[in-house]
């Protein structure tokens, strides 16, 4: 963004990050304002408690840390589409047997999709948000606290998003932030952090999704196809899941290896049986790079909080292959791939498919 004087649509969750960042941006000489999104048509079905991301607190708390910046505040209902693209989403996603991210959904669909195209059709010049982030000359880059860097769940925006985008937190830590919250009289500034599934109100995803899904019996395989078990739904399980599998007395530990929703089977094995090298993923963004074309030494991020990887990545046909260098285990489809130089964000994909090779396999 340009040092000119911005008109600015603050998106305010009721929790520190994003009132600091909407502090931020005022003091900065913008034109500020905030607004909450209200993503429940049922408030109360969503999780209660001071969290700072999607209760029913939160919008008292983003409308009287408004006030003491001095900003403008409106709340947008946007239920039916956090409904449409994230909620439904997610249960769609299980059903598949993938496993989903919905604050990345959240994030592209909703808060850098739905509310920004609102704010460009309103005249705002760009949306503020409280994530834990860089933006250097269009690029998303680590925030300098590595303990909440949040680029894994926003790489999946594109360059034009973040041509509207402002991230005033990356350059400093969350106990700053508190500090500076402190400082400003802001009341959250000692607000816990959120690090539940907002919509799911009891932290019980399996109840969540058995709730939507039904019981839906199917086999516990082991490699060689032979069953071992029953399971209630394959919707309770993701790739590299050990408890919950009520194998009774199997002398070794398994783990869940894959889930394949056609004849609605878990496949269990070996630890040793997760370890893959090879990994296929759909939907490429590249935000930070022109599309890798030939196989580039990069890193990945296969989850969120989740070790970085060394490997190669390419993109043939719309499909990015990644090569890493040394085996990772448990990798589930549905999660973002997210290839960094650096702390650079490059690009992200959604993994779709996994495989273990030879050593000493060629790329290409």
């Amino acid at each position: 963004m340009t040092a000119q004087r911005l008109r600015v649509l603050a998106a305010m969750s009721g929790g520190v990050d994003s009132a600091v960042a909407a502090a931020r941006a005022a003091e900065a000489g913008h034109d500020v304002t905030g607004v909450h999104l209200a993503l429940s048509a049922n408030p109360r079905s969503y999780r209660t408690g001071a969290r700072g991301c999607c209760t029913v607190e939160d919008s008292r708390d983003a409308r009287r840390a408004a006030d003491v910046i001095g900003i403008p505040f409106y709340v947008w209902d946007m239920a039916e589409e956090f409904d449409r693209d994230v909620v439904q989403d997610f249960v769609a996603e299980y059903a598949a047997g993938r496993t989903p991210n919905p604050c990345l959904r959240c994030n592209e669909k909703i808060k850098f999709a739905a509310v920004l195209d609102r704010a460009v059709a309103l005249g705002f010049d760009a949306v503020c948000t409280g994530h834990h982030v860089r933006l250097v000359d269009g690029r998303l880059r680590r925030s300098v606290d590595l303990a909440k860097d949040q680029s894994y769940v926003l790489a999946v925006l594109r360059r034009d998003q973040l041509d509207h985008a402002m991230f005033p937190l990356g350059d400093c830590t969350k106990a700053e932030v508190r500090a500076e919250a402190e400082r400003r009289g802001l009341a959250v500034a000692d607000k816990p952090d959120s690090h539940d599934i907002c919509f799911i109100a009891d932290g019980d995803t399996s109840g969540f999704l058995s709730g939507r899904l039904g019981a839906t019996p199917g086999p516990i395989k082991d490699e060689s196809g032979a069953v071992l078990g029953t399971h209630d739904g394959a919707h309770r399980f993701t790739v590299g899941q050990r408890k919950g599998l009520n194998l009774g007395g199997a002398p070794d530990r398994r783990y869940v290896l894959s889930i394949e929703p056609v004849d609605n089977s878990v496949t269990v094995g070996p630890r040793e049986s997760l370890r893959v090298d090879e990994i296929t993923a759909e939907r490429p963004v590249w935000s930070g790079c022109a599309p890798l074309t030939e196989p580039t030494a990069c890193a990945v991020q296969l989850r969120a909080h989740g070790e970085v990887h060394p490997c190669r990545a390419w993109e043939r046909d719309g499909v990015l292959t990644l090569r890493l260098d040394t085996p990772a285990a448990g990798v589930a489809a549905g999660q973002a791939a997210v290839l960094y130089d650096g702390d650079t964000v490059l690009g992200s994909a959604t993994i779709s498919a996994t495989a273990r090779l030879s050593e000493g396999a060629a790329a290409g």
